[in-house]
């Protein structure tokens, strides 16, 4: 696969179809960026797991921090790798030890490892690098729009008010209740 570009279609299918993440190297510090990732997922509907071996057993934002992947006590549909690309390696060794499987291995802007990236599609799964789920989900959904970003995504639709004054889309088109 080419992991220079993914077709909209391709991220919109992977956001779509997971429902719990790992994300190995979130950060219980409000001012990180993995921490409003990991709590901007949570709100959406995600089941979210931060990984972080100095947080275990810390609830920060209502989530339980977990020291390694194999602490998560349900099955992880995708990881979302928060850490230099010269830790992938070892990230991908231990969700290759996984049972069952993620579907997806993600890595966070900035992080590229082409090596570790042909080993987990060997391994079946998909595969996204250099890339934030957060973004990825806000362009998708039209919330990214919302402050004056070109999102690339057209949409005629009127946001609709959810919540108490919040909005927020889903990436499959409709409104989508906090």
């Amino acid at each position: 696969m080419n992991h220079d570009h993914y077709a909209d279609a391709y991220i919109r299918a992977i956001l779509e179809g997971v429902r719990t993440i790992a994300m190995v190297g979130a950060s219980a510090n409000a001012a990180r960026p993995s921490y409003f990732v990991m709590k901007y997922l949570s709100e959406r509907g995600y089941t979210v797991f931060p990984i972080n071996p100095g947080q275990a057993g810390n609830v920060v934002a209502g989530l339980t921090f977990h020291a390694r992947l194999a602490d998560v006590p349900e099955p992880i549909d995708m990881v979302d790798v928060f850490r230099a690309p010269e830790a992938v390696p070892g990230v991908l060794d231990e969700v290759l030890a996984l049972s069952p499987l993620p579907k997806v291995l993600w890595t966070q802007l900035g992080v590229r490892h082409d090596e570790a990236a042909a080993r987990a599609e060997a391994a079946g799964l998909q595969v996204v690098m250099n890339r934030c789920p957060k973004i990825e989900y806000g362009r998708l959904s039209g919330e990214i729009g919302w402050t004056g970003v070109n999102s690339r995504t057209l949409s005629a639709r009127k946001p609709a008010l959810l919540g108490k004054g919040l909005q927020r889309l889903s990436i499959s088109r409709g409104p989508k209740a906090p």
